[in-house]
């Protein structure tokens, strides 16, 4: 038998050590664009089909190409904190980006607080979080402003818009705009282009539109007096 030398044993251990490391990288999951399929608004999951598709090695180590499964109950993360939150209806279609957990995540997305992993699976795709946002070439949005910070429609139709330089804010919309609240205090110049329907009553310096009256009131072209 021919001794193996020392340069031919670090060679195999080498292929084996790399061998090893593809193994566990190709079982590692971290993040992976996706679609989604559905939202519960209820729950606040999604099922997500996975955008890119993942290597199968046979046993001969042939490599083909496979479709991850469909990704079910896939918590969404919305901004949220401090009691508030900002949400977004999401459909069928939607780009999002898909992240998975170092740990599983059952116990503690069922129960919230410090939790046990329910296994030891590590970097799984049942452990996956979903991300709104990310978009690709093909379903970018377009009219991006490069100045401000804008809430708006996909189509740049609608949008709130904060100016950081000027600290001006817009509001621009082509539908119907609705404030309901118990008390509303504007303070500054208010300047209106367009008709202005009151059914209440208006005051301006104490005085009631509906219910003023007017004194020295004749008959003939005479000016009545001011109203009171």
């Amino acid at each position: 038998m021919m001794a193996l030398t020392t340069t031919a044993l670090s060679g195999e251990l080498a292929d084996t050590l790399a061998a090893s490391r593809a193994a566990l990288s190709n079982d590692l999951r971290v993040a992976l664009p996706g679609i989604i399929q559905s939202f519960d608004p209820v729950s606040l999951t999604c099922e997500v089909a996975p955008a890119i598709r993942g290597a199968q090695m046979a046993s001969d180590g042939a490599v083909s190409s496979v479709a991850y499964p469909l990704l079910v109950d896939v918590p969404v993360i919305f901004p949220h904190g401090g009691g508030c939150s900002l949400t977004f209806p999401l459909k069928k279609g939607d780009e999002c980006l898909v992240i998975f957990a170092d740990r599983a995540i059952d116990f503690w997305w069922q129960n919230g607080g410090i939790q046990e992993p329910v296994d030891a699976r590590q970097h799984s795709l049942s452990d996956a979080f979903l991300l709104p946002g990310p978009q690709s070439q093909a379903k970018k949005i377009g009219g991006i402003s490069s100045t401000a910070v804008q809430l708006r429609s996909e189509d740049g139709k609608a949008f709130v818009e904060l100016d950081p330089t000027s600290h001006g804010i817009t509001l621009n919309t082509p539908g119907a705009l609705n404030a309901t609240a118990a008390t509303v205090t504007l303070t500054g110049e208010v300047n209106i282009k367009g008709n202005v329907t009151v059914s209440g009553d208006v005051t301006a310096s104490g005085i009631s539109l509906a219910k003023h009256r007017h004194g020295g009131v004749q008959s003939g072209g005479s000016n009545t007096g001011a109203p009171v």
